[in-house]
């Protein structure tokens, strides 16, 4: 009942690029976009998603994105910071109708909060596991393709958090609902990263020409191996990687 609830509702668009081989399945489009009712938080920017040109399917790695659609996602992200300052008063609701499955095989909190927070506060709804690795079917034995086939069935889309490199993909793989990789293993991190060159270009200004230090556990960090894979797109930049030799980057960060 729940999934032919889900396919009566229009499929909103989020508008960028994908590396999926799939078609994306969420965007905002003149035709398929959910109404916006009176009094919800919007502005001007968000209804020119309509004509944003690249699109976002699944989000799985910082190698997916090239510049143009790094520099699209930050011009909506910077709509997006109003609406979240305005989601206080009149929430938007842009998103209303839409259920988003938070997959977390890991603890988490920062990352898991994040993606509900914003889901909330763009009129969706969030159903959520904090441990699956715990606390779910997969402690007797189910496969991730598995349990991923059983929550689409639930949501609109998954995050997912799992605790062996390139899990996100296999996820991507089985499911028919956008997957977005909030970190697998010692794999990726790509929404993190986002967020990170993000940061920078605001609070820098550039982002061509800038050195930039990563400092730690490179080998095993996925926040830092996105972050390296994703400022590589800009010119001139030169990245000093600071680790004790046991645990640093990876030869596949450094072509």
């Amino acid at each position: 009942m729940a999934a032919a609830a889900r396919a009566a509702l229009p499929r909103p668009h989020l508008s960028l690029f994908s590396s999926s081989h799939r078609s994306p399945h969420l965007s905002l489009t003149p035709s398929s976009a959910p109404r916006l009712r009176s009094g919800a938080a919007t502005s001007p920017a968000l209804q020119q998603h309509h004509q944003v040109t690249t699109r976002l399917g699944d989000v799985i790695e910082a190698q997916q994105f090239d510049r143009d659609a790094l520099n699209e996602i930050f011009e909506v992200a910077r709509e997006m910071e109003a609406v979240e300052r305005g989601s206080h008063g009149a929430p938007s609701r842009v998103l209303e109708g839409y259920l988003m499955a938070t997959l977390f095989y890991e603890p988490s909190t920062r990352t898991r909060l994040s993606f509900e927070a914003a889901m909330r506060r763009l009129g969706g709804e969030v159903v959520t596991t904090e441990n699956a690795r715990e606390f779910s079917s997969a402690a007797k034995g189910e496969t991730l393709e598995d349990t991923i086939r059983t929550v689409e069935g639930y949501s609109d889309i998954i995050v997912l958090r799992h605790f062996e490199s390139g899990a996100a993909r296999k996820a991507a793989d089985t499911a028919n609902i956008p997957v977005i990789n909030a970190g697998d293993g010692p794999g990726q991190h790509p929404t993190q990263a986002l967020l990170d060159v993000y940061t920078i270009k605001r609070e820098i200004g550039t982002l061509d020409g800038i050195k930039l230090g990563l400092v730690g556990d490179l080998a095993n960090g996925r926040t830092v191996r996105s972050l390296a894979y994703l400022i590589a797109k800009y010119q001139n930049i030169k990245i000093y990687f600071v680790s004790p030799d046991v645990v640093k980057m990876k030869d596949d960060n450094k072509l």
